[in-house]
């Protein structure tokens, strides 16, 4: 009990700082008079409120968390920050349910981009300001960010960075200092979004457009502040920011880190994962391209290029943004692109999926096992790049691969039983714990969520967390052997 009070009393750290996240859309209220600032003085108050009675009561249980604390606080982050988050859309819209309003919040804090709101353009600003920067926040972790703060309060942040941290490399760090590698990180994203904004405001949006955006862009997470999405502009050039930039939040931050850290372009060449994706990514563009065109879906390559460069960048990186409903196309051109979201997104990213390093690693497992039915005396050790990967990370990466697979098939098996047909209910857990937001049947780009009932809504919420936490981080909380001594 010491120990969960000793999580608690950070936690109720980390909600008061949630509640100076609500002073964002509250501003924008204000200076934009879109009549929804009640709902954020309330919910203001409220979570502030109770993170400061949670920090009373377990004010006197503070010391330094263990790793196994890591793991329970991000859990808990990553569940009941959303619950406050809630607070602002149930407040504006009364006709909205918690189960509705939490799928939601958490769609945006964990980068998912699936929603059940509809008449977007029609909702105040500030609601999409607030949905847009949940997506921003999330993208990076508001765990990572919390790590930057921490250490000022007495809380060391290691354990906890390396149990938010996506891909299998959690050991490896940018700096000396988990502090200062937090700052960075975040100095780095920052820097990419206001050059995001920028070039979406140069390319013909206006600004506050540009903002939302340019936080689902880089937060990877797909909410617009239009039900029509990209279709809402209609403009090749806007497309074209977005795809360079989901390109760029599709690589590994860390890569990004360092090659502003040493003005090089040099991290880039080295990094095991960032050709493979670009490559992958590359060659999926062209070939839904040509099939699209093949198939007369489009009768111009160029504009066929397009529709699927936007799509297929949007999809496999994750984001979830459309220009057309591609639920309309061949099958094949959006399964290959749900397949693709599975994995093509780089670990350190705000993508999610499976991670390219991990399917990299598989793949080469894969060959390692071939090559010794060839030859059983041989000594094939797994690389990246030039370093061999040892085989424990080998083995955590068949377990999490096993994981994946099993949470995905009974999943799709609970949703398939509770009514829904299995195009709808494959591809919907498929974009939720990918973290990527459309998918094909009742939950394609031009609809929503909306049409699921409540229990489909919360297996979807499940899915998400789990896909964002990439599964261990939350289920290892579940474990009878996390909570013994």
């Amino acid at each position: 009990m010491v120990r969960i009070f000793a999580v608690l009393h950070v936690l109720s750290v980390v909600i008061m700082i949630f509640a100076l996240c609500l002073l964002f859309p509250l501003a924008w209220s204000f200076a934009l008079g879109d009549a929804a600032q009640t709902a954020y003085d309330e919910a203001i108050v409220l979570t502030a409120f109770a993170g400061a009675l949670l920090w009373l009561m377990t004010r006197k249980q503070r010391r330094e968390l263990q790793p196994r604390d890591g793991f329970l606080l991000v859990a808990l982050v990553w569940t009941v920050l959303p619950a406050f988050a809630t607070l602002p859309l149930m407040f504006y819209l009364p006709q909205l349910s918690f189960t509705n309003a939490y799928f939601e919040t958490v769609s945006g804090l964990t980068t998912s981009g699936a929603t059940v709101l509809t008449g977007l353009d029609a909702l105040p600003p500030s609601i999409n300001i607030w949905r847009t920067f949940l997506v921003w926040v999330g993208g990076m972790g508001v765990i990572v960010l919390a790590v930057a703060v921490l250490p000022l309060l007495g809380v060391g942040g290691s354990q906890i960075y390396k149990a938010e941290t996506p891909g299998p490399m959690k050991d490896t760090k940018l700096t000396p200092r988990i502090a200062e590698t937090a700052k960075g990180l975040w100095l780095v994203y920052f820097m990419i979004t206001i050059a995001c904004i920028l070039s979406y405001r140069l390319a013909g949006m206006t600004w506050l457009d540009a903002m939302m955006h340019a936080f689902s862009t880089m937060g990877l997470g797909g909410f617009s502040s239009h039900d029509a999405s990209y279709a809402y502009w209609n403009s090749p050039a806007i497309e074209a920011v977005s795809i360079y930039f989901m390109l760029l939040a599709g690589m590994n931050f860390g890569t990004h880190f360092l090659a502003w850290r040493r003005w090089s372009f040099g991290p880039y060449a080295r990094d095991p994962e960032a050709r493979l994706y670009l490559l992958v990514v590359g060659v999926s563009v062209l070939g839904v391209a040509y099939y699209l065109l093949a198939n007369q879906t489009y009768t111009n390559f160029w504009t066929a290029l397009r529709y699927a460069a936007f799509n297929v960048v949007s999809i496999a990186t994750t984001t979830g943004f459309s220009n057309t409903d591609f639920n309309l196309w061949p099958i094949f051109a959006p399964v290959w692109m749900l397949f693709l979201c599975s994995f093509a997104s780089c670990s350190g990213s705000t993508g999610g999926g499976i991670k390219m390093i991990r399917a990299r690693l598989m793949a080469s497992q894969a060959v390692r096992e071939m090559t010794r039915i060839i030859h059983p005396r041989a000594v094939v050790p797994v690389k990246l790049g030039d370093v061999p990967v040892e085989n424990n990370i080998i083995f955590a990466v068949l377990a999490f691969i096993l994981m994946y697979n099993g949470a995905v098939i009974a999943m799709t098996m609970l949703l398939a039983a509770s009514g829904l047909d299995i195009i709808t209910a494959f591809s919907a857990v498929i974009a939720c714990i990918n973290n990527t937001g459309p998918g094909l049947g009742q939950v394609g780009p031009a609809t929503t969520y909306a049409g699921l009932n409540a229990f489909q809504i919360w297996i979807c919420t499940a899915a998400m967390l789990l896909g964002r936490l990439e599964l261990f981080t939350l289920l290892v909380v579940f474990t009878p052997g996390f909570w013994r001594k």
